[in-house]
């Protein structure tokens, strides 16, 4: 069926304002990536007037919708193939929401919010990783913890270039998103850009079942000290108040100091992070501050009289984003708390979803969320107090050759071998990428050591072996300097 024009205004009216106000109960805060959990947001009579007040205007300037319904018309009347009406009013939505130039204002049609809806449930499918639109290319933020991207090596600013072969360039977000997940067991070929690295990589992965945890807590002792450690791997509706659940078993437990770890946590929903905040930061200080598109800021605060009897440290990574970022700042800013790791990932936004009536929804950019001093972290990351990289292994990227790496050859990937060797205990001489006769024996003593045929040359086989390896010691959190040294700061 086709739309008359004299009721395609009153259509793309409708459907935008009326459909805003009459579900307004859909609208979710996020402060976090695009495949955050939903969280219903609680009654604001202002915010209904102001959509009210939206719904008003967008009636007055009907006139400015002209342009947009006599291309609608050309079109139709015009275009050599059949096309639905459906296609071409969702296509404007989308394209009104791309002409933003903003990664995190999308819109969904109903079966991306079906399978965006999947998340909130115990567990989805799929690779595990956090994304978002970063200058027009679909980039991760963060694998999630123990998924297959973690597993597969996806590291936080990867980009995806394409999905089994086909290009992603021009796609949005969530059809790029929908072209990665899939069925568990079935596989996957990411084709990955990441700084740094001359190649173009190939990652294949076996999607599987991501369970949505996010809280995860442990005790360690330190020169005496009895230290908790709670990490946070997203912020969704249960987080806070399986942060608080942890945080008191900790405390009973004789706690001496509190270690939070949000490295690779992309973010998620703002009430769950301001609902752990509310836990340390005093009534007497914010901790956050919103500005709203109009520039009008607001504080908020805790209703509690004192901080903690113990020090907190927060450890943040590239990989920290959003929600992870407002927790660290909030206590270093409020509190003085140390912040140790590496410069986070710098999402400085707060979004909201509004649902149009019919299974669609615009999740939109609406505020700026501030530092408890009023500061902006947006696209420029937390800087922790104290620095602290990780063994240079973490760092390495997969082997991916096309011929045998040999003696007296020298290159990037060479070098890269030498560091994956080196952190897995085979001296190797040097990293500089040159194949010495030390680094020869060292990958005969790890050929050995694996089984594999002993020729002291990198080939297809060893370097997936190696490779594989030095994930599972990344997985495994072995020498984690990072957190040694946040543990240290509170045993002193």
């Amino acid at each position: 069926m086709k739309i008359k024009k004299r009721y395609l205004v009153m259509y793309l009216i409708m459907a935008v304002a009326i459909g805003a106000i009459g579900t307004y109960v859909g609208f979710t805060f996020f402060a976090g990536g695009s495949n955050s959990s939903t969280n219903v947001a609680s009654s604001d009579r202002e915010l209904l007037v102001e959509l009210a007040d939206h719904q008003e205007a967008l009636e007055a300037n009907m006139g400015k919708m002209t342009k947009v319904v006599d291309a609608f018309t050309v079109i139709q009347d015009n275009y050599l193939e059949d096309v639905e009406d459906k296609q071409l009013i969702e296509g404007a939505i989308q394209g009104m929401l791309q002409s933003l130039e903003d990664p995190y204002s999308v819109y969904m049609d109903q079966e991306t919010m079906e399978q965006f809806n999947e998340q909130i449930e115990s567990s989805f499918e799929g690779i595990g990783a956090e994304v978002s639109m970063t200058d027009g290319n679909v980039t991760i933020i963060a694998p999630i913890k123990d998924s297959p991207a973690e597993k597969a090596g996806l590291k936080p600013n990867d980009q995806v270039l394409s999905v089994d072969g086909e290009s992603v360039e021009g796609l949005d977000l969530y059809e790029a998103v929908n072209k990665i997940r899939g069925e568990k067991g079935s596989q996957v070929v990411l084709e990955i850009r990441r700084a740094g690295v001359e190649d173009n990589l190939e990652i294949e992965i076996t999607r599987d079942s991501i369970p949505v945890e996010t809280v995860y807590s442990d005790m360690y002792e330190q020169n005496g000290k009895q230290i908790g450690v709670i990490e946070l791997t997203s912020f969704s509706e249960h987080t806070a108040d399986e942060f608080e659940e942890e945080l008191n078993k900790l405390e009973k437990d004789g706690m001496d100091g509190l270690v939070i770890d949000v490295r690779g946590n992309p973010g998620g929903l703002l009430p769950a992070v301001e609902d752990i905040l509310k836990n340390f930061v005093p009534k007497d200080t914010p901790y956050i501050q919103i500005e709203d598109p109009t520039g009008k800021k607001t504080r908020y605060f805790s209703n509690i009289d004192s901080a903690k009897e113990y020090p907190v440290v927060t450890l943040v990574n590239e990989g920290s984003a959003s929600a992870s970022e407002i927790l660290a700042a909030a206590l270093n800013e409020a509190l003085d708390y140390d912040i140790v790791g590496e410069t986070s990932f710098g999402k400085g936004t707060v979004q909201q979803t509004v649902s149009m009536g019919d299974g669609s929804t615009i999740k939109l950019t609406r505020f700026r969320w501030l530092t408890p001093e009023g500061n902006s972290i947006n696209e420029v990351g937390v800087e922790p107090t104290i620095e602290q990289e990780m063994p240079d292994y973490y760092y390495t990227n997969p082997v991916q050759i096309d011929e045998s790496l040999t003696f007296n050859q020298s290159n990037n990937q060479i070098a890269n071998v030498q560091i994956m060797l080196e952190g897995l205990g085979y001296d190797t001489d040097r990293t500089d990428g040159y194949f010495s006769e030390a680094t020869k024996e060292a990958v005969e003593a790890f050929q050995r050591d694996q089984e594999l045929t002993v020729n002291g040359e990198v080939d297809e086989k060893t370097a997936e072996i190696l490779q594989t390896t030095i994930i599972e010691k990344i997985r495994n959190n072995e020498e984690d300097t990072q957190l040694e040294k946040a543990l240290e700061v509170l045993s002193k």
